[in-house]
C-alpha cells in the first residue's frame, strides 16, 4: 500500500479526482449536445434538419430563415440558430480543420495538465479541467459530425452601442456573437483554472512567510 499523502498524490492515481473530473465532463458533454439537438428542433417554426456535413461545412451554406424565440424579458437573452465554422463566438471563420487539430490538441494537454500537474484533493483545478474539456468536446464533435459548431444563445440582443459605434465588420449591437453550452463550459472552466492558479500561489507564499 502506497504511504503517499492524499495531499500530494498525484491526480492521475486518485479514483476520486477520476471521479470528479469524468463526472462533471460527461455531464457537461451532454447537455451541450442535447442543448444543440433541442434548440434544432425547437427554436425555429419548424425542426430543422442539417444536410451532410459537407455541404453544412460550405459556407454559402445557411439556414433557413427563423425569428428566434424571446427567452429573457427585456432583451437579454434570445435563441437563435446559427452555425458556426470559426471558433468560440464566431472567431476565426473557415478554420474548421485547423481547430479540429487545435482541440484535439487542446483535450491532450488538458488530461497532461489533470495527470502531471494537479494532485488528489485539487477539486476546482479538476472541475475547471472538465469543463475544458468538455467544451472543447463538444465544439470538435459538431466540427467532425455536423460540420459547423451549432450556436443558439445570443446576449443583450437589440442592445445597440452608443454614438453609432460599430464592431470591426459592421456589427453595432453590445454583443452580436452567438454561443453555445460548450463555450460557456470552457469560458467558466479557465476562469476556475485561473482561480486555482491564484490560490495556490497566496498558499506558496503564506507557507514561505511562515
Amino acid at each position: 500500500m502506497s504511504t503517499m499523502p492524499k495531499a500530494a498524490r498525484p491526480a492521475w492515481m486518485s479514483p476520486r479526482s477520476w471521479c470528479v473530473l469524468l463526472g462533471v465532463l460527461a455531464a457537461t458533454l451532454a447537455l451541450d449536445l442535447w442543448s444543440k439537438a433541442w434548440s434544432f428542433e425547437h427554436v425555429a417554426e419548424y425542426a430543422i434538419v442539417l444536410p451532410d456535413r459537407e455541404t453544412v461545412a460550405d459556407p454559402s451554406y445557411r439556414l433557413p430563415f427563423h425569428e428566434g424565440i424571446r427567452v429573457v424579458p427585456g432583451s437579454l437573452l434570445d435563441f437563435h440558430l446559427v452555425l458556426n465554422r470559426g471558433a468560440v463566438f464566431g472567431i476565426g471563420q473557415q478554420q474548421r480543420w485547423l481547430f479540429v487539430c487545435f482541440s484535439i490538441l487542446a483535450v491532450l494537454v488538458g488530461l497532461w495538465i489533470f495527470a502531471r500537474w494537479t494532485r488528489e484533493r485539487m477539486t476546482m483545478a479538476h472541475v475547471g479541467i472538465a469543463l475544458v474539456l468538455a467544451g472543447g468536446l463538444g465544439n470538435l464533435y459538431d466540427r467532425l459530425l455536423v460540420g459547423a459548431v451549432r450556436d443558439f444563445l445570443h446576449m443583450l440582443p437589440r442592445w445597440n452601442l452608443p454614438f453609432g459605434l460599430a464592431w470591426p465588420g459592421g456589427a453595432t449591437e453590445v454583443f452580436p456573437w452567438v454561443f453555445n453550452v460548450a463555450d460557456v463550459s470552457l469560458l467558466v472552466g479557465l476562469a476556475l483554472l485561473y482561480l486555482h492558479s491564484r490560490r495556490e500561489e497566496l498558499r506558496r507564499e503564506r507557507a514561505k512567510a511562515r
